[in-house]
């Protein structure tokens, strides 16, 4: 049977044909064209920044014209908050940069600038951050600025843990971390416990004195052997202990390219006693293994009390207040341990990348 389409029942549009699909899309059209003039209209007109997104410089400019605005013309100045109004901030953007309103710094600086009563270093550290994010990107580089800002409270605050050089937030911290933190690094340390044992022993044997690559740091037996000293190579003395020095180059998270990290042989006599202190930092873990160790010798990090082991490591957050004694008797031989700077396992690529650079030994 043959079927006509005048049988069929048909909506109203169907009828209408392409008049009617024309029609539509031309709807769509002006709608789209509608909608990409509001969101232009939108964007911020210069000199009349949204609340809460003033740059630095327009903060700044606003602050400097108080004493020469009153009544309504001062009310851009009352948005401000209060901190704003009393606590003093320095800023590092040229004012090539603002003039521009192309500062790189912009997107960190418009929420949270730089306090002005920081120390020099604290200075010296964000002026290296800025160049580093001027070079490669602030991507990444978020905790490491809140850092350096918030260093200068953590130094007037008494803590059991207070890095005096540079405190890393929001990174878990203990006195004492397990293996599984670094096991690579501390299966390979360990591993090696007896030619590292040897190697000790051959420079020991020598007489611990300036001339042979000793540094004294004590009356009772304290001096080091630096392998790595602030990030720098003592050559000669990795020369002396050539199979210990591979070792550390075949650690994947030594930190051998920057001042944070150092490695090296550290001796303690005996009744010796290394009073409170805290590290540098909290970024970095420092692995101890354990070569000789006699009884009465001690590590307290953090009022956590730990003892050494030959041949086996311990994790140690030095930013932690800490104190090292000796209380064997006289005849009981030094303390001996390998000490290696790790990066703590929380730290980000990003941010090693970052503290490489700023805290680098040519600067």
């Amino acid at each position: 049977m043959h079927w006509s389409m005048n049988t069929l029942p048909m909506p109203p549009y169907v009828e209408l044909g392409v008049h009617s699909l024309s029609g539509l899309l031309w709807t769509v059209v002006l709608l789209f064209l509608w909608h990409c003039y509001r969101m232009g209209s939108d964007l911020p007109i210069p000199g009349h920044a949204h609340a809460g997104k003033l740059k630095s410089g327009s903060r700044r400019s606003i602050m400097s014209r108080g004493g020469s605005c009153a009544g309504t013309k001062c009310s851009a100045r009352s948005k401000l908050s209060r901190s704003d109004q009393i606590t003093p901030f320095i800023s590092m953007e040229s004012e090539e940069d603002e003039d521009q309103g192309q500062g790189y710094l912009t997107p960190v600086l418009s929420h949270a600038l730089f306090p002005a009563q920081a120390s020099a270093e604290a200075k010296k550290l964000y002026a290296a951050l800025q160049e580093y994010a001027k070079r490669y990107s602030w991507v990444g580089m978020g905790r490491i600025h809140k850092g350096l800002r918030e260093q200068v409270r953590l130094n007037d605050h008494s803590a059991i843990q207070k890095p005096h050089l540079f405190f890393l937030p929001d990174v878990p911290s203990v006195p004492f971390f397990p293996r599984d933190a670094h096991r690579h690094d501390i299966e390979v340390l360990e591993a090696n416990y007896a030619v590292i044992l040897a190697e000790f022993k051959t420079v020991y044997q020598r007489g611990i004195d300036p001339k042979s690559g000793w540094t004294c740091l004590g009356p009772k037996g304290q001096a080091v052997f630096s392998l790595y000293n602030a990030g720098v190579c003592v050559a000669g003395n990795c020369r002396s202990c050539p199979c210990t020095y591979r070792t550390l180059l075949s650690l994947r998270t030594f930190i051998s390219s920057n001042s944070l990290g150092s490695a090296g042989f550290w001796l303690l006599g005996p009744g010796a006693t290394l009073g409170s202190s805290y590290g540098p930092t909290n970024t970095r873990l420092r692995c101890h293994l354990g070569l000789q160790t006699p009884p009465s010798c001690e590590l307290v990090v953090g009022g956590e009390p730990q003892c050494w082991s030959e041949g086996h490591c311990l994790l140690v957050d030095d930013s932690f207040l800490h104190t090292v004694s000796h209380k064997g008797l006289p005849d009981a031989g030094p303390r001996v341990i390998l000490s290696v700077d790790l990066w703590h396992p929380n730290v980000a690529a990003a941010e090693r990348q970052a503290l490489d650079f700023m805290f680098s030994p040519d600067l």
